[in-house]
């Protein structure tokens, strides 16, 4: 079980749970085809966001294996919106997790994603005990690929045509780190 001290701060970022004030901000993400290019959903209208954010809004703790937490992103200089970050407790028989990310194409190339990601590497492996952490993604999505492998992750699998998304065959590959590897460097 993990219930989070919020807020949580890394160098210029505070991660909360999602209130309703952030409809805006989020529209302002996921109404981009350029965020949506990689995954499973297309660029969001009003009402599909307001749906996305209503769950995210119930998702601020993991109480039991089969959950999500899912953390708005903020710069703490100005408070802006800029993102959200995913920790998934898998398994608690296993001890596994995923983590994942979305950014404002804004705010790409400024290292935001990783201290998210770091964060949620910390919260699966400090907060919830786990053993093992993945992160999956679009086998296109280059950018992310070389964020994992910064992180210390490892490229496990790459899975050629195995999902059919947006109406084509994409390739997944699978990044992952274990509890002893992390601790090792950090």
């Amino acid at each position: 079980m993990l219930k989070p001290s919020y807020p949580i701060r890394t160098d210029r970022l505070i991660l909360r749970p999602f209130t309703p004030d952030d409809l805006d901000g989020l529209h302002a993400i996921q109404s981009l085809p350029e965020v949506a290019r990689y995954l499973y959903w297309g660029p969001r209208d009003l009402k599909e966001v307001q749906e996305a954010l209503n769950t995210k809004i119930t998702q601020s703790a993991l109480l039991e294996e089969g959950q999500a937490l899912t953390l708005a992103v903020e710069l703490a200089a100005t408070g802006e919106l800029i993102g959200d970050g995913l920790l998934f407790w898998h398994s608690s028989l296993h001890r596994s997790g995923e983590i994942g990310y979305v950014f404002h194409p804004d705010h790409h190339g400024k290292g935001y994603a990783t201290e998210v990601a770091q964060a949620l590497l910390e919260l699966g492996f400090d907060g919830l005990d786990l053993h093992r952490i993945t992160g999956r993604l679009d086998g296109r999505n280059t950018a992310s690929a070389r964020l994992l492998e910064r992180l210390g992750m490892r490229r496990e699998a790459h899975l050629v045509e195995n999902e059919m998304v947006k109406g084509e065959w994409t390739d997944e590959l699978v990044y992952a780190i274990l509890q002893r590897e992390w601790r090792a460097r950090h």
